[in-house]
């Protein structure tokens, strides 16, 4: 039974003022106009809330600020295991985006890239105000740093294109850098086969959230050579023991952090000088071993060929090339220039007698430093001298180049490394082990040799490409 006072608190029926016009609740679904202006109101201020909402937890994901203060202490024994076998889990993913900030203010440098720790290979971007001359794309092992600088980009690095490009690589001096050298160690030695032992030094210090994973922001022992050793590095370590964000202090640098995206982990293709991509090497077929067999008279049909060089013998030695190689004359003739010293060019020319080089204006050879052309016809009379030291690496390549012609070294012992393509054409890159150390023939399917590759002493690659042409004679070289 309803009380009296429940029928007192219901509303009644609702009347409009004299003169307003009926209401038609039909459009309305029989709820008063009045309810959906109130909903309307209650969905933009939800709405409010949830953009400020989602807003605030993107700054939160990207500031890396711990959660709330807490007290040092020392480590448990599962954070101590995490703490070991974290370099194991880096080797273990294999590969990881990249983000380094090195120094600070006008000084600093940024790194926006990815890491392979199972290569071990490092591509990035380098910018920010302190990159200098090291500004624009870099490719890493742990021995080499090949830098393509581009001294017209944006000071802010972004991920570079996945496919490198071709050209304008060249060796790094590491006496050149601000410390570069320092980071690129430091990010490859975040990796290794086997855990770490205790460290009997470390602590936790305080927790994070890294998206919706909680992390330990453990501080351990320097990481290696480099690090001053009042440094006290903080990791940023998940429950799986995968690393997140490395906060350190390097010698000459300052303040450096490393943040990696677990995510982002794209396979990488290392450029010609470091070797190309990866590939499965194999016996040779039979069809392989016939194109190879039958080379050397195809080279000698055809006579000669016109080159172009890349060749990085040292960090401070970075040389380009063009030219020809007659395998009926058995010599070559090529204009060479050192990135290093713009202002020259050297004429080379390698026959039976020996090598014998010429040293000339820039003026004299057509072209840039990065893609000179081709040595002056006829060429000089005078000039030339005996080279005793046979054009070092750069000679071997082109002693190589007409060795091809013959019956080269190490055929027996061949095997294909990995198909490729130059010049719109599929090859396979066959490596012969020669006494000189390992020599590459690109062999297209119709048996046509497109490039030779040489392992230089610093562990880098140089390519002598060929190309089908006319070679005009080329008279020895003369004396002074």
């Amino acid at each position: 039974m309803e009380t009296s006072a429940a029928r007192t608190a219901r509303p009644g029926p609702t009347h409009p003022p004299p003169g307003t016009p009926p209401h038609d609740d039909a459009h309305t679904g029989g709820v008063p106009r009045v309810v959906d202006g109130r909903r309307r109101t209650v969905l933009l201020v939800l709405a409010a809330v949830a953009v400020l909402s989602a807003a605030a937890l993107v700054l939160g994901l990207l500031s890396w600020q711990p959660d709330r203060p807490e007290q040092a202490r020392a480590l448990t024994g599962d954070e101590r295991d995490r703490l070991a076998a974290m370099r194991v889990t880096n080797y273990r993913d294999l590969r990881a985006g990249v983000r380094v900030t090195a120094g600070s203010g006008a000084a600093r440098t940024e790194l926006v890239g990815w890491v392979d720790w199972s290569r071990p290979l490092l591509y990035l971007d380098v910018g920010g105000p302190g990159a200098g001359g090291e500004r624009g794309l870099l490719q890493a092992t742990p021995a080499i740093v090949l830098l393509r600088p581009d001294p017209a980009a944006v000071p802010t690095p972004a991920p570079p294109p996945l496919v490198p490009p071709a050209d304008r690589w060249r060796l790094h001096d590491p006496a050149s850098g601000q410390g570069l050298a320092a980071v690129l160690d430091l990010i490859f030695r975040l990796a290794a086969d086997r855990p770490d032992p205790a460290a009997d030094a470390a602590r936790r210090v305080g927790g994070a959230t890294v998206g919706a994973a909680p992390v330990d922001i453990l501080e351990a022992p320097p990481p290696g050579p480099g690090t001053p050793p009042d440094a006290r590095p903080r990791y940023w370590l998940d429950r799986d023991a995968r690393l997140h964000r490395l906060e350190t202090r390097l010698a000459g640098l300052g303040p450096v952090t490393v943040q990696l995206n677990r995510a982002d982990r794209p396979a990488l293709r290392p450029v010609d000088a470091l070797g190309g991509r990866a590939g499965q090497p194999r016996a040779l077929t039979a069809p392989e071993r016939g194109r190879l067999d039958r080379l050397p008279a195809r080279l000698r049909a055809r006579g000669g060929a016109a080159v172009t060089l890349t060749a990085p013998v040292g960090t401070a030695t970075n040389l380009r090339g063009s030219g020809w190689v007659s395998w009926t004359g058995r010599a070559a003739y090529v204009a060479v220039a050192d990135l290093g010293v713009p202002e020259r060019r050297t004429l080379l020319r390698l026959d039976g007698s020996g090598v014998s080089r010429a040293e000339v204006p820039a003026a004299t050879v057509p072209g840039g430093v990065e893609s000179p052309g081709r040595p002056p016809l006829p060429p000089p009379a005078r000039g030339w001298r005996a080279d005793a030291g046979h054009a070092g690496e750069l000679g071997l390549l082109l002693d190589a180049a007409l060795r091809a012609a013959r019956s080269p070294d190490g055929r027996d012992a061949a095997r294909r490394v990995r198909g490729d393509t130059t010049a719109g054409k599929a090859v396979d890159v066959i490596e012969l082990r020669t006494p000189r150390g390992p020599l590459r023939y690109w062999i297209d399917r119709s048996g046509a040799l497109r490039r030779l590759e040489l392992r230089t002493r610093v562990g880098a690659w140089a390519q002598l490409d060929l190309t089908p042409a006319t070679v005009p004679r080329l008279a020895p070289a003369r004396g002074r």
